[in-house]
């Protein structure tokens, strides 16, 4: 099994690497690829120091069997077919070919089977707010159809990548020394703050960050579901949080849905008001699930229920997902 990263050097060509230690992957070769910045840089896996090789049009990719790209959606389509040509499963954490029709969006909790029918030979990871939220609504939806869903999310630092979790240090010291606030990453300062705007706005006045939750709750969950999303960043450092409202076709109490969510796969149920538990990101980044609590019913909705979600989203959200992608093509046999 020979496997390569695209985008070796960046957060979540970083977090592959952790990924793919921790849960013992299957591979006998990783080969590691980046742009003229980061080739000829060296990172050590499994004892073994791997130097990062200039992404380019030619036949590195001979012998590859998967390849995860996370290098954005510009690289990944002038390369795609340099990447799939000789054979290899290219695994996309970027937006490039989310809404094709043609290529599968798969969460493996949800629709793994979906990565079974890939035309191109390309599977799309999907945004990593969309991941988290469609793993806890899976529990849900195989309670009671969701028709509705309105979310509020509330997205770190690192949801912009390694520098803009830097630049986050970065600003919280000056702030406290009483120096010019650097703004490089964002569009204003985010050191104690809110940006009420991640992506840009589309004609509808909603961010694109906002209609990729609307679109790909869609395709993943083959679903006619209402997706009605406000996407904030805030000053947090790792790990995405959501405050998620279900409408479903029928009532469910929160107790059944506690029930749910506990037995759901992929999912952690932290819901202990009385003791103050409940899930915070900064308790949960690096952790390989998706956190459920404040479970309680919607008092604005007779078929209304609401709960709070926390997730990693450098690992649930982007490398964990994609790793597990190729779990399951492997799992079922379907590398080829």
């Amino acid at each position: 099994m020979k496997v390569a990263i695209v985008g070796a050097s960046g957060a979540v060509g970083q977090e592959f690497l952790r990924v793919l230690d921790e849960r013992n992957f299957p591979l006998d070769e990783l080969v590691l690829f980046g742009s003229s910045r980061s080739a000829g840089r060296k990172y050590t896996f499994r004892g073994k120091q791997i130097e990062v090789k200039l992404l380019q049009h030619n036949d590195d990719f001979k012998g590859v069997d998967i390849a995860f790209t996370s290098a954005g959606a510009g690289t990944t389509k002038e390369f795609c077919e340099t990447i799939t040509k000789h054979g290899a499963v290219l695994i996309d954490n970027s937006s490039a070919y989310r809404m094709d029709a043609d290529v599968p969006l798969v969460v493996p909790e949800v629709n793994p089977e979906d990565a079974l029918n890939r035309p191109r030979n390309v599977i799309a990871n999907p945004n990593c707010t969309t991941i988290q939220m469609v793993v806890a609504l899976k529990a849900i939806e195989n309670l009671s159809h969701i028709k509705r869903v309105h979310v509020a999310t509330y997205q770190a630092a690192s949801g912009a990548g390694a520098a803009a979790m830097d630049e986050l240090y970065e600003q919280y010291r000056q702030v406290l020394a009483n120096e010019p606030v650097t703004v490089e990453k964002f569009a204003y300062q985010l050191a104690f703050n809110l940006i009420p705007q991640i992506d840009v706005f589309t004609d509808n006045g909603y961010t694109k960050e906002e209609m990729k939750m609307f679109n790909e709750t869609r395709k993943i969950m083959h679903s006619d579901i209402q997706v009605s999303a406000m996407c904030v960043r805030v000053p947090a450092l790792r790990s995405h949080s959501e405050s998620i409202w279900v409408e479903t076709e029928r009532p469910i109490s929160p107790e059944e849905a506690r029930e749910a969510f506990a037995k759901g796969e992929g999912l952690v149920l932290m819901d202990n008001p009385e003791k103050k538990e409940y899930p915070m990101p900064l308790f949960l980044a690096g952790k390989d699930p998706v956190y459920v609590g404040r479970i309680r019913k919607d008092l604005a909705n007779e078929n209304g229920l609401t709960f709070w979600i926390v997730g990693d989203q450098i690992k649930k959200g982007a490398a964990l997902n994609a790793v597990q992608i190729a779990e399951y093509l492997i799992k079922v046999g379907n590398m080829k």
